[in-house]
């Protein structure tokens, strides 16, 4: 059920900001997976910003998206909520004005709240409608969303976030967007700010990735995870090349924010987070896209500095989830974590303290008519769980899939045929249920769980 008005006045007038607040910079790409980060087996992409940032502050191996869609995504991010909760089960449809999203947490908290980019969750192309003032925006005072953001250069367009008149500038989207935050960065200095960056690259279109940065790689040469099930074709190739072109895009831009902070004296009070809002399967397991339980798919970066508080040179394996992000910046803020989030708080790590790792994270795909392709779209649907050392998913018709990610980390492995793990299916089966319950989602369970999905692995 959705807070109520009151609740939500209740829990904004109940939270204590520090005496000195700190800046939050929240930057999330789309589509960028884990596996593409610096040190990660077979990746290639160029991002030496990343990897200089990770050695400054806290990077977490561990960290799962839900459910690996983009609007879904947005809409847990925003409110520590499950897709049943909100509404948001599918892409291109409309977040209530009502819910108590992080910016208006942060905003009653005193703070200059911005939202740039890719916003997803509004009727319309990417859902990057117009929206007049109010309630829509859920907080955000600064408000430039972006539309058709899938074409990367020059045929990307916002509003004036006053009047709504378009403007469609030149240029590559995700530079565009940067100039945007490089001024409010620079305008806000004198407040606590909180603002919230959604970079379309990597997303496909993969090949509209900036020249110079694709010419850093040779297509013939670049080395595909061993999980992929045909040799890459010419066209593969192609797509990695861009897609490490817009990583090393990203990689850039993430650069001028952080020199931006510097610049104006804010590095030292200011929380960065660089995540993704899901991956790219690029090949593995003989899919392209997401919308599935695989590692390529569903785990994402994080990375957080926030100097003198949060410990550098460090990796954590906490496990952690996309409605975690939410209560988690609360918490790393010094803002109570308002009653109605789901998730939870794990900001003990990020200041350096042992906090006990969730035993699981509850993954899914609830429908695909918004799909590309529609229900036609290959990914099927499905719930499951990741543990630290395992996946498990249920399709839709049956059990699916459960891999060993320690002993097989490149997921090739299907367990689920084999009567030694029932024992541990048995335990996995317990755990969905709950998450299930949670979340209330009326996926079969009990039926599925019977049954082996006659689709392949």
């Amino acid at each position: 059920m959705n807070p109520t008005r009151r609740e939500w006045l209740a829990a904004t007038a109940a939270m204590a900001a520090p005496a000195q607040k700190p800046n939050l910079l929240f930057v999330f790409s789309d589509e960028h997976r884990a596996c593409s980060l610096p040190g990660e087996p077979f990746n290639e992409a160029h991002t030496p910003v990343l990897a200089k940032f990770a050695g400054e502050g806290m990077s977490f191996n561990n960290c799962i998206s839900n459910y690996p869609v983009c609007s879904p995504y947005r809409a847990m991010l925003l409110t520590s909520r499950w897709p049943y909760q909100t509404g948001i089960t599918d892409n291109a449809l409309q977040l209530r004005p009502d819910e108590v999203s992080i910016g208006r947490v942060f905003r009653d908290a005193g703070y200059r709240t911005g939202y740039i980019g890719k916003w997803h969750l509004s009727p319309g192309d990417e859902g990057g409608t117009f929206i007049p003032k109010g309630p829509a925006r859920q907080g955000f005072d600064d408000w430039h969303v972006w539309s058709n953001t899938n074409k990367h250069y020059d045929k990307s367009f916002t509003h004036n976030p006053d009047t709504g008149e378009r403007i469609q500038p030149k240029g590559y989207n995700a530079t565009l967007m940067t100039d945007t935050a490089l001024e409010l960065i620079e305008k806000n200095r004198q407040q606590p700010w909180m603002l919230m960056i959604s970079w379309n690259p990597p997303h496909p279109n993969f090949e509209d990735a900036p020249p110079d940065q694709q010419k850093r790689y040779e297509p013939d040469a670049l080395k595909f995870r061993p999980n992929r099930k045909a040799a890459p074709t010419a066209n593969l190739r192609r797509q990695l090349r861009g897609y490490y072109g817009h990583i090393s895009a990203v990689d850039t831009e993430f650069g001028r924010l952080l020199r931006k902070l510097e610049e104006t004296g804010q590095a030292a009070k200011t929380i960065v987070v660089y995540t993704s809002d899901h991956g790219d399967m690029m090949g593995s397991h003989g899919f392209g896209g997401k919308r599935l339980p695989w590692d390529e798919s569903c785990r994402v970066p994080f990375m957080v500095r926030y100097p003198g508080v949060v410990p550098a040179k460090k990796v954590a394996r906490q496990l952690f989830s996309t409605v975690d992000i939410y209560p988690t910046m609360c918490g790393l803020a010094g803002l109570k974590v308002p009653p109605h989030c789901v998730g939870k708080d794990i900001s003990a790590v990020m200041h350096g303290q042992d906090q006990k790792s969730q035993e699981s994270v509850f993954l899914m795909h609830i429908a695909k008519e918004n799909a590309s392709g529609g229900v036609e779209n290959r990914a099927r649907l499905f719930r499951g769980v990741r543990t630290q050392t395992h996946t498990y998913a249920l399709g839709e018709d049956g059990r699916w899939c459960l891999y060993d990610n320690v002993a097989d980390p490149y997921q090739m492995h299907n367990l689920i045929d084999d009567p030694k793990q029932e024992p541990l299916l048995q335990s996995l089966d317990a755990m969905l249920r709950q998450w299930l319950n949670k979340a209330r989602d009326p996926f079969p369970l009990e039926k599925m769980r019977q049954q082996r999905s006659s689709l392949s692995a």
